[in-house]
């Protein structure tokens, strides 16, 4: 059997947010008719569930640990006569170590959140953690929907016949159809009021963009609070297999780490050495080193965290983000963007962003199961089948953007197209709001699904509504958000979002949704990378934050001596051998 497995960056901290403002105070009027009718659709429908059951889940993408509270709570009790005990690693101190203990009791939980790829699954149902669902899906409509990704996962994940995992962001769409809404993952987001003042000067290179935030730099050198600004901030938080913000650059053109081996979108171009010296992921390094020459770097980048970023960015004290939901979200607020203040994207000539296409097959990196010793294992499949469904997917999906909530209390249909309520323009566009007492009660945002699972593609389309998901991409929300910063940069573009412009002008590099993960290591292996990360992550700052360029080339030089005095050949073999792997994978999704 084939055992072609990949490992999908997700940042985590993609926790995504494109609603802008502080949380609402008040909350708008819900009509009485529309809130019973509402009630009345997601309660008294427990009857075909008789005995009340306290579900421990496994999660681990959750970033909240114990019992599911507020309004999705509710839903799950009115539906299901039962509540969710979410029990996440992140939370409970991170690592393996949860995961490992609990195996080893031979219990993960009744239902389970967590990757299936990288051997994973292959253990669990060796171990017998996990339960075949073969027999408890026959029937279910909303995964029926997806029958051929869930087959091709489970044939491809495990030797044994049968279904064990339900995989994420699953989609009846192209694997070439880019899952972006408005914005891509990356990009040039600079504070659009003084990059406007400058008279907008085309940028070809992401190099040229230094002199333009050196002269932002002089025309905004205060932040709200006085403080210094800088072009520049970064943070160590979520440095792996190299300084994370390093590989902001490579997306730029295209290109995507797996491991050691930096890879293009669609194949197009030859793998590179991470560490070689004409590496995409040099010239991001070289890039903030000089940025830090001319004092366009933030000198607490190297022992800040990102929360100490964000409220960097809130206070104006940065002048550029790598990502939309960094600056936009911290600092596109009511109050800036009524001044005409806030980031916006700023394309740059020679570019192509990569842009993930949608799973024709599912993704594996967090994929749901049925545990071997769950409660009620016909209710557990029942409820993952719900997760799936148009209703479950708007009340729980794990990507902020697509989660619009209960129909008829956030929104509802008119002439033929979803359109917010003004209850959800509190929740969706303002950000919070107390949530009505027959809906569980409790703040819109504090009662939000903790499970974190993406069940479909962003781009995913709802059958039954024949619109995206997204609310961010329908038409009446684009009205709904618009500001004089938007129309603005609108009006100079001739586009409505920095997707439309970067299709328009090729800019995006799609690269083709496949369910390819990466294997399994052995402990010499996984040791020896360790040994290469680190040494890569270190040399990498002091690179950044060298007294001169001699001492950066010389730090560029002792990083590469060093990881290959690791073992360095080695590692990089076994990644462009997955490169290779992932490439005729993709090819596979494309027949």
């Amino acid at each position: 059997m084939k055992k072609k497995l990949v490992s999908m960056i997700l940042c985590a901290a993609m926790a995504v947010s494109m609603v802008t403002g502080c949380g609402a105070e008040k909350s708008a009027a819900v009509p009485e008719a529309q809130g019973q009718q509402a009630a009345e659709g997601v309660s008294g429908e427990n009857s075909k569930y008789e005995e009340f059951l306290t579900v421990d889940v496994f999660d681990s993408q959750a970033n909240y640990q114990g019992i599911q509270s507020g309004w999705f709570a509710k839903i799950v009790k009115d539906k299901f006569n039962m509540e969710l005990n979410i029990i996440a690693p992140n939370v409970a101190g991170g690592g393996d170590t949860l995961f490992q203990t609990r195996s080893a009791a031979g219990n993960l939980g009744d239902l389970i959140f967590t990757s299936a790829d990288r051997g994973r699954l292959q253990d669990l149902v060796t171990a017998g953690l996990v339960m075949d669902m073969t027999d408890l899906i026959k029937g279910e409509e909303n995964l029926e929907r997806y029958r051929d990704a869930i087959e091709y996962s489970n044939k491809e994940l495990v030797e044994e016949e049968g279904i064990y995992m339900i995989p994420s962001e699953v989609t009846t769409l192209s694997p070439t159809t880019p899952m972006e809404g408005t914005d891509c993952n990356s990009g040039v987001y600079l504070r659009w009021d003084l990059y406007e003042e400058l008279g907008c000067p085309e940028l070809n290179t992401v190099e040229d963009m230094l002199d333009v935030l050196k002269e932002m730099q002089e025309l905004c050198p205060e932040s709200d609070s006085g403080k210094k600004t800088y072009a520049f901030s970064l943070f160590k938080d979520w440095d792996d297999n190299a300084m994370k913000q390093g590989a902001w650059l490579p997306s730029l053109y295209g290109y995507r780490f797996m491991g050691d081996a930096v890879y293009s979108a669609d194949d197009s171009l030859p793998p590179q050495s991470l560490v070689d010296e004409n590496s995409v992921y040099v010239r991001n390094l070289k890039l903030f080193f000089t940025a830090n020459q001319m004092g366009l770097m933030d000198p607490e980048s190297t022992t800040q965290n990102y929360d100490t970023l964000y409220s960097k960015y809130k206070d104006g004290a940065v002048l550029f983000s790598p990502w939309p939901w960094l600056g936009q979200a911290a600092y596109n607020v009511t109050e800036h963007v009524e001044e005409g203040k806030g980031f916006m994207a700023i394309p740059v000539a020679d570019t192509q962003i990569y842009s993930w296409g949608c799973y024709a097959k599912g993704n594996p990196a967090n994929s749901a199961m049925i545990g071997s010793k769950a409660q009620d294992p016909q209710r557990m499949a029942d409820f993952i089948d719900w997760l799936y469904s148009p209703e479950g997917i708007g009340n729980s999906a794990g990507h902020s953007v697509t989660l619009s909530g209960p129909e008829g209390l956030t929104w509802e249909m008119k002439d033929g197209a979803p359109v917010l309520t003004e209850f959800g323009k509190e929740c969706l566009v303002d950000g919070d709001a107390q949530m009505p007492e027959e809906y569980g009660g409790g703040s819109w945002k504090d009662g939000k699904s903790q499970l974190g699972i993406k069940a479909i593609s962003s781009a995913e389309i709802n059958p039954e509504t024949n619109h995206p998901y997204d609310y961010t991409l329908w038409d009446s929300y684009t009205e709904l958000n618009s500001n004089e910063l938007i129309e603005d940069w609108q009006k100079h573009y001739g586009v409505k979002t920095a997707v439309e412009y970067y299709k328009d002008h090729g800019q995006v590099l799609v690269a083709p949704g496949c369910s390819y993960s990466e294997p399994a290591e052995d402990s010499e292996i996984a040791t020896i990378r360790t040994q290469i990360n680190s040494t890569v992550v270190e040399y990498s700052w002091k690179a950044v934050f060298a007294r001169d360029e001699a001492e950066f080339d010389e730090y560029i030089r002792q990083m590469q001596e060093t990881v290959y005095g690791l073992g360095y050949e080695r590692i990089l073999e076994i990644d462009m051998q997955k490169v290779a792997d992932q490439k005729e994978e993709r090819q596979k999704v494309l027949q």
